[in-house]
């Protein structure tokens, strides 16, 4: 339930991609390029970013080409080509990052071999290389950037004098550290991105999980609670529907008691179950209801006496945290609910205590069992020992030595901190 406002920014004002499970737009899991996917089901064509590197690249290689006249071959119309294929092909990073990265490593060697100055066009291969390290393929984005840096050796060192421009010399292999080094950083921003964006996508998988997991405990903590909420209920009507179609010529009077305390238990079984289903009204609301705890317990003898059940209460509740406080009240209903279903005895008796830092209930009848169908789900025990276990308790349950049937519970006096929390709202 409270998952409906999972992926919206937190009430204290922190970012707002806090809570997303992409994570924040600007890192590689969540890229500013990609903003979801186009209508053919790919990821969005990145025309922005494309375009600003393009400009950047043809504007910064011509003033380049000014610094370095006289180095190296003026960029003519076939340069500027080469450059702009180069940049043009990254806008096809996202759907085809190998033959990219491959792309834009040989367009740049051939630039390069061309005698063309240096510049941005080194650009061009980072990116390649860096869409495909983060969608995946290293292995390609290494050996694309290799053959890149192998192609500038064989250029720079022994094809230089087939190649232009006229007069060309062999280039210092001193430079061959900064570019080397430049090399080995794209691959290590790429392999952290890589990482990070396969970080996020293990969070975003765990979120999803988690979600699923809360949701699934959501439904099932509902669908205990209506047990619960129904299973006293309707065990009076049903004991009281019965009394009254027998007494209904013999002994109207009767009836109408039966009648009566029909209508009391229906509007009981009603007030609880729009209490259950307030839950799922929009998070954050404030409990319309306190949930119930042995404060009611008199509520239960009352309705147990309607179904012509006797309830002797023993001893008090030492004061209680909301959790246990609910878990009691709901497994004493249960226990009377079984009582009324499935045992012969009209007496019962419920005994409170304390010891060793925990809440002790005792719920007996003296028996025999019916044997006969009561229209239960079976869930009941169940339920209980599910309720007790949620508090670190326990339930034992089973037929007496005498021929009775016996529920112990043992309930921590203590509760963590977050089941407190959603034991106050009624969880």
């Amino acid at each position: 339930m409270e998952e409906q406002g999972a992926h919206t920014s937190p009430a204290w004002g922190g970012p707002p991609w806090r809570g997303r499970p992409d994570g924040p737009p600007w890192w590689p899991g969540h890229p500013p390029w990609r903003t979801g996917p186009d209508e053919d089901g790919g990821p969005r064509w990145p025309w922005r970013s494309t375009l600003l590197l393009t400009v950047f690249v043809l504007v910064g290689s011509n003033a380049a080409a000014r610094f370095q006249e006289g180095e190296h071959a003026s960029l003519d119309s076939f340069g500027r080509a080469l450059l702009l294929v180069g940049s043009g092909m990254l806008l096809w990073r996202q759907r085809y990052p190998v033959l990219i990265a491959f792309g834009t490593a040989a367009t740049a060697t051939v630039y390069l071999g061309a005698g063309y100055p240096y510049g941005p066009v080194f650009l061009t291969v980072a990116l390649g290389c860096f869409s495909a390290i983060v969608t995946g393929h290293r292995k390609a984005a290494w050996a694309a950037v290799g053959m890149f840096w192998a192609g500038h050796v064989l250029v720079a060192h022994w094809l230089y004098q087939w190649l232009p421009p006229a007069g060309d010399h062999a280039a210092d292999w001193g430079q061959e550290v900064p570019v080397t080094a430049w090399i080995i950083a794209i691959v290590a921003v790429s392999e952290l991105a890589r990482v990070r964006r396969e970080q996020w996508a293990r969070e975003r998988a765990e979120r999803a999980l988690a979600a699923r997991r809360r949701a699934d405990e959501e439904r099932l903590r509902i669908a205990q609670e209506l047990h619960d909420v129904l299973a006293h209920s309707i065990s009076v009507i049903n004991v009281q529907a019965g009394v009254g179609l027998a007494l209904l010529d013999s002994a109207p009077e009767q009836a109408r008691t039966a009648l009566t305390t029909i209508k009391s238990a229906s509007k009981e079984a009603l007030g609880e179950v729009r209490q259950v289903l307030d839950t799922l009204r929009t998070p954050g609301d404030a409990p319309r209801a306190p949930a119930p705890g042995l404060d009611r317990l008199s509520e239960l003898v009352e309705q147990a006496a309607g179904a012509g059940l006797t309830v002797e209460v023993e001893g008090e509740a030492p004061p209680l945290p909301p959790g246990a406080d609910l878990a009691a009240f709901r497994i004493v209903q249960e226990a009377l609910t079984n009582v009324v279903r499935h045992s012969g005895s009209r007496h019962a008796r419920v005994r409170l205590g304390q010891a060793a830092g925990a809440l002790r209930l005792r719920i007996d009848d003296d028996g025999p069992a019916t044997g006969a169908d009561a229209g239960g789900s079976g869930n009941g025990l169940a339920g209980m020992r599910e309720r007790a276990a949620a508090l670190g308790g326990t339930i034992e349950a089973g037929p007496r030595a005498d021929g009775g049937f016996r529920v112990l519970a043992v309930l921590p006096l203590k509760t963590p901190p977050a089941q407190y929390h959603e034991a106050k709202e009624g969880r």
